[in-house]
């Protein structure tokens, strides 16, 4: 074998290439290209003799180490669908992605594990769970058998169920604006074309090391993985507490490559750098947001010799523009231009072709896009549309119609082809480098019983990108709403980046649109208003 067609082989390529050579690493321990491949085998050899069928899903919730890994690249060479959930997600939204895509095989820790006690019985169709270790130390559950990480990998070698790279190899879960988590379905064509795209323009070679800062559950994240793997470089697995540990890993690992979101960058641009970095960071990428300029320079002054790639993607076509870094200087502002292999429409609301400097939506055809939401047609038809006849590379005697990821997001494209991003259409909440659905905050608010009606809403920040804001009534009786009793019940349901910055309590009923519903956009209005002593929280 020697290239890559589903996301499995990526690994299997390069062990076949280079053996010897250092794929993973984490906390002084290295992993090698040989070993990792024989250890994905015989994970997913397991996987199989626990009745993994082709297509089925694997939910893996752990933090980055190497059997999140190794368990990402078994499930498709398994033939199944790896589920990577986001360590930072608490029991209640674990459980809910383990029910909407019926995961078969749930691979955690012992802790996490423990954590799942309420849910694990309102997931019926989960039948077995793997705790890291070799020591099971829980009793099966009522529905599923609980097993060891070493006998997962102790079972005898079996054939994967056939798979092709149309097939289902991922399903990403994102913040939806219904308020529930959507699923991105992506196929082995999606992620491994993405590789092979991205470590093309950045150049990534064997000789590189590349920090996973980002969470695997992201697309940005597990890119580090696929562009890596596809070019025989080094990861270093980094969960850090820290801005100041990046910079640690940076120096300590001779880290040629990061990538991260405008919130971490602000942070590291804060610190003083280690000297040594400017002589191995080859480059940095920026993704999950636009990077201020203020940080972009002094990242510069920092790290001089490193180039920076000014980037954006959507998790339903991975990656989508970067800007070179000979262009930085002349247009800090842009997003650039169509990653290899994919081409970036802007169209207008009738489907025809934006003209230079039109505002107009954002559309990305080509090999990344996926495959849909799982289980939710009607927000798979309202992204994934069929192009117009004539548009972009659609010829009119074409009879098979070609899906596009139309983006939501309004941008514009200069006369020289650069593009620039105006706003987002829709009213999700760009924060910490997370999309969040202001549905689903106050969801969780509703939960605690402490409202009578809430609104949630993105405000800009310095340091955040947007700040999430809410308005709150008191849920009715001569008991008013405490704010900040408010704010330690969503610290308790809520990950930290989902957390309200600030409440603002206010006398009920709150407007409402036309259509019956609270109006967001004139509570945000009117919120902008008020003076800062009048909520809560971080502000």
């Amino acid at each position: 074998m020697t290239e890559a067609h589903l996301l499995h082989e990526l690994v299997a390529v390069a062990a076949t290439r280079s053996p010897s050579s250092p794929a993973l690493s984490a906390a002084g321990v290295a992993l090698r290209y040989g070993e990792l491949s024989d250890a994905i085998g015989r994970c997913a050899g397991g996987l199989l003799g626990l009745g993994v069928g082709r297509g089925e899903r694997v939910a893996i919730w752990l933090d980055k180490r190497f059997e999140m890994v190794i368990s990402c690249f078994a499930a498709p060479a398994a033939g199944g669908v790896f589920v990577p959930i986001n360590p930072l997600l608490k029991p209640e939204q674990v459980g809910y992605i383990l029910r909407d895509c019926a995961v078969r095989v749930l691979i955690t820790s012992p802790e996490r594990l423990a954590l799942l006690s309420q849910v694990l019985p309102v997931c019926p169709e989960l039948r077995s769970i793997v705790v890291t270790g070799d020591d099971v130390g829980v009793a099966a559950t009522a529905h599923a058998a609980v097993a060891s990480w070493g006998s997962l990998l102790a079972a005898p070698a079996r054939a994967g169920h056939r798979v092709i790279d149309t097939d289902v190899v991922a399903i990403l879960y994102t913040s939806g604006s219904t308020g529930r988590p959507k699923g991105v379905v992506l196929s082995h064509r999606n992620m491994v074309a993405g590789a092979k795209s991205v470590a093309s323009y950045l150049g990534n070679h064997a000789d590189d090391t590349l920090l996973a800062a980002l969470p695997l559950s992201f697309d940005a994240g597990f890119s580090q993985l696929t562009t890596a793997f596809h070019a025989g470089a080094r990861v270093e697995l980094l969960n850090y507490l820290l801005p100041r540990d990046v910079l640690k890993a940076l120096e300590r690992e001779h880290v040629t490559g990061l990538t991260a979101v405008p919130p971490l960058y602000i942070q590291l641009a804060q610190l003083e750098w280690p000297a040594s970095i400017n002589g191995t960071l080859r480059y940095f990428a920026n993704t999950g947001g636009r990077m201020p300029r203020d940080t972009l320079a002094k990242l510069r002054q920092r790290v001089p010799g490193a180039k920076p790639y000014l980037m954006y993607g959507l998790t339903e076509a991975f990656r989508s523009t970067y800007l070179p870094p000979e262009e930085v200087d002349r247009r800090p502002d842009s997003i650039g231009k169509a990653i290899p292999n994919a081409e970036i429409l802007v169209l207008r609301d009738d489907g025809s072709e934006c003209g230079p400097d039109e505002p107009g939506e954002l559309v990305h055809r080509g090999a990344l896009v996926g495959m849909g939401y799982w289980n939710d047609a009607e927000k798979t038809a309202e992204r994934y549309r069929p192009l117009p006849p004539g548009i972009g590379g659609r010829e009119h005697a074409l009879q098979l119609p070609e899906i596009a990821v139309y983006s939501g997001d309004t941008v514009r494209r200069d006369a020289e082809g650069f593009l620039y991003f105006v706003g987002r259409r829709d009213e999700m909440i760009k924060t910490s480098g997370y999309r969040v659905s202001p549905t689903e905050v106050e969801e969780m608010l509703y939960a605690t019983g402490q409202v009578g009606e809430c609104a949630a809403f993105g405000v800009e920040h310095p340091v955040l990108g947007q700040a999430i804001q809410v308005v709150a009534t008191s849920a009715g009786g001569a008991t008013r709403l405490d704010p900040a009793a408010l704010l330690d019940a969503c610290r308790q349901r809520m990950p930290a980046y989902m957390v309200p910055a600030g409440i603002h309590v206010v006398a009920g009923p709150l407007p409402r649109n036309p259509n019956g519903k609270i109006d967001r956009k004139l509570l945000a209005s009117q919120w902008a208003e008020l003076p800062r002593t009048a909520e809560v929280g971080a502000f």
